[in-house]
């Protein structure tokens, strides 16, 4: 009776998630049309199939995360540690949650620049030649499914509810999804929020086509991580950057993308 309860409210999250992220994407993606910040330097016949890659990249993650992740971080989430005291329960507890996962997250993402097996299936979402809200779900079903388990091994040492993990979830698609987006928004606007979260303007620069920048300003949600650990880029953005990988010149095709980490 008790698991019945548990999985219906789990599902229950998952459905609430699904649809606030939905929306969110939807609303942003019309706006970044009807004010852009930056010009889109693809070309028309092409900007269709580019929305068009980036989407199914994302449904084959959204089957992924039903059959792996979900999964991974439930298993995790029910044999884990049981160290945690008791006050760290409730919304202090959420809160705490919160945070440790906002910084293992960028951990995790400095890692896939450092270490060359990682950097293969992560750079798939560098290949992106342009930032819209798409990209902020673009990326390779293989760096999906190794974050689960590496992540997975954090909330079990940490003894992390898979409740806090679902809500991290959710927060983590809504800023990346922000972050990515051309949404126009003044330069004052932008560095007063990039006190606190990571907005269009600082993610940007990790995506321009220069390795030095590509490889700093990690963070996901807080911007405090880049500035505790020195990764914070020293560059301001331009709206004509270009954006992608140094030394690549095109995008690559769906069935490539999903190669690209297996070839040499």
């Amino acid at each position: 009776m008790i698991a019945a309860m548990e999985q219906e409210f789990v599902t229950t999250i998952l459905t609430f998630k699904g649809l606030v992220i939905l929306i969110w994407m939807a609303v942003f993606f019309v706006v970044e049309r009807v004010a852009p910040a930056s010009p889109n330097p693809i070309p028309v016949n092409q900007r269709l199939y580019r929305v068009g890659r980036n989407l199914l990249l994302f449904l084959l993650n959204a089957v992924a995360s039903r059959l792996f992740v979900i999964p991974v971080t439930g298993l995790a989430a029910f044999y884990s540690l049981t160290w945690r005291p008791d006050w760290w329960g409730g919304v202090p507890g959420l809160l705490i949650d919160l945070l440790l996962l906002d910084f293992f997250i960028y951990w995790w993402h400095r890692a896939n620049h450092v270490f060359p097996l990682l950097w293969r299936f992560h750079q798939v979402h560098h290949y992106d030649e342009f930032l819209d809200t798409t990209s902020a779900v673009r990326f390779h079903i293989g760096e999906v499914m190794l974050s689960a388990v590496f992540r997975g091994v954090y909330i079990w040492l940490l003894g992390i509810p898979l409740v806090s993990v679902l809500v991290f979830e959710g927060l983590v698609l809504l800023s990346s999804i922000f972050q990515h987006s051309n949404i126009r928004l003044s330069p004052r606007s932008d560095r007063a929020l990039a006190y606190v979260i990571v907005t269009p303007g600082w993610h940007w620069m990790h995506h321009h086509a220069i390795r030095e920048d590509t490889d700093s300003n990690y963070a996901n949600t807080l911007t405090i991580w880049d500035r505790l650990f020195g990764s914070k880029c020293g560059h301001k953005r331009r709206l004509t950057m270009p954006i992608g990988l140094e030394n690549v010149t095109r995008d690559l095709s769906l069935a490539r993308l999903l190669a690209r980490p297996f070839r040499g």
